[in-house]
């Protein structure tokens, strides 16, 4: 049934996509299953779809698909592919569901708070690399292992809790390509983080996994909420909006940590 709760999430997390393009799973997956009670794989495979798409016209709406270095996509879906389908096989075929659903939240709640304390350092971290790029001493053969070896982390860390293939990815691209303009590597990230989630959450398809009448209601709010947030965004202050969502999702990684120890 369709459930117009679910709508007013989804309009509240697209914003904040839009706004900063952070939220797609870290804020709707633990919203699913803290304040619904959906089943954790219900949650990720749902969720994972959603992220597909909201962030896709999140990437479309701000103009980011041209302003993009396709080899660093190619070089991060290299290792990300491979390892999010495994991950889904595994997740899905060799893991006892009670088991599947404890994993899902530990990863989610780590991975939370990880991308909450990337989103404060993310801007320290590029004004020290732009005055003293590091990463630009990396052969390219080394430079693009990492970024396999970056795309198989994020692959498989995005197929178990639908966290990781914004800010994270985000984070490690700064670490590895510091002599890239900023615009291509947003850009970039963007669009193999739509590549990611849309890959594991077709993964989730094929498991059985999705709710699709509450994917259609988070959609039915998400996509206003990323159209408003994208052109909101101009006239809100960046920092002050980055730091109070990771402000929120550190109190939401503690909380979804706190239920996946007690329940």
């Amino acid at each position: 049934m369709f459930d117009p709760s679910f709508t007013v999430v989804g309009a509240i997390v697209g914003f904040a996509v839009g706004a900063t393009g952070v939220g797609g799973g870290s804020l709707m997956t633990p919203a699913l299953i803290l304040l619904y009670g959906v089943a954790p794989t219900m949650a990720v495979g749902t969720d994972l779809l959603y992220a597909s798409v909201t962030k896709g016209v999140a990437a479309t709406l701000l103009g980011r698909r041209s302003a993009l270095n396709w080899h660093i996509v190619g070089w991060l879906a290299a290792g990300s592919v491979p390892a999010t389908l495994l991950t889904v096989w595994i997740t899905h075929f060799m893991i006892p569901p009670a088991a599947l659903g404890q994993l899902i939240k530990a990863v989610l709640a780590v991975a939370i708070v990880l991308t909450a304390a990337f989103m404060l350092v993310q801007e320290p971290v590029m004004r020290r690399l732009r005055r003293h790029p590091s990463g630009g001493e990396l052969s390219p053969v080394t430079r693009r292992i990492l970024t396999i070896v970056a795309g198989v982390t994020v692959g498989a860390l995005v197929s178990i809790s639908s966290v990781g293939a914004g800010v994270i990815g985000m984070v490690v691209l700064m670490l590895l390509y510091p002599r890239e303009p900023t615009v291509h590597l947003i850009g970039s990230d963007l669009v193999h983080a739509v590549l990611v989630t849309a890959l594991a959450g077709f993964g989730h398809v094929a498991s059985g996994t999705v709710d699709y009448w509450m994917l259609l209601a988070l959609l039915a709010g998400s996509l206003p909420g990323v159209w408003l947030g994208t052109h909101v965004a101009a006239h809100l202050r960046d920092r002050t909006l980055k730091r109070t969502i990771a402000t929120i999702l550190l109190v939401v990684g503690m909380t979804t940590l706190a239920h996946a120890t007690t329940h």
